[in-house]
């Protein structure tokens, strides 16, 4: 691997918005595979765990430096697109009334998702 293509390595090298981002994407990553594992016989369940592990795979590659900025980018839209298509499977016709009936993990999910969301922003910027 190049040089070109790794930023500062090795967990000193990441900030406290770095940490604030891992733990939340790791908390979405976690709900992901619960999630997925019990409805694994569904085509859900196996998108619900690949999604939990491209947190995991994301994390993987910010810890050991590999293309930052690259993952950051990348990790913007794959959120966003989360967001969306839970609001639109659970509220746009679901059986859910919004915003009263969104669940423990659903409520944990989303939130570790916006704090993602902002912390990816910043990341990118900076």
């Amino acid at each position: 691997m190049s040089a070109g293509n790794r930023t500062a390595v090795g967990l000193g090298a990441l900030t406290g918005i770095h940490w604030i981002g891992i733990c939340a994407a790791l908390v979405s990553a976690g709900v992901h595979l619960l999630l997925g594992v019990r409805m694994l016989s569904s085509g859900l369940g196996i998108s619900f765990v690949l999604a939990g592990l491209g947190f995991v795979g994301a994390v993987g590659l910010v810890v050991v430096g590999y293309r930052r900025r690259a993952v950051y980018a990348v990790g913007v839209p794959f959120v966003l697109v989360q967001i969306v298509l839970w609001f639109a499977l659970n509220f746009l016709g679901g059986p859910k009334s919004f915003p009263g009936d969104i669940g423990t993990l659903g409520a944990v999910d989303k939130l570790a998702q916006v704090v993602l969301l902002g912390v990816l922003v910043v990341l990118l910027r900076s």
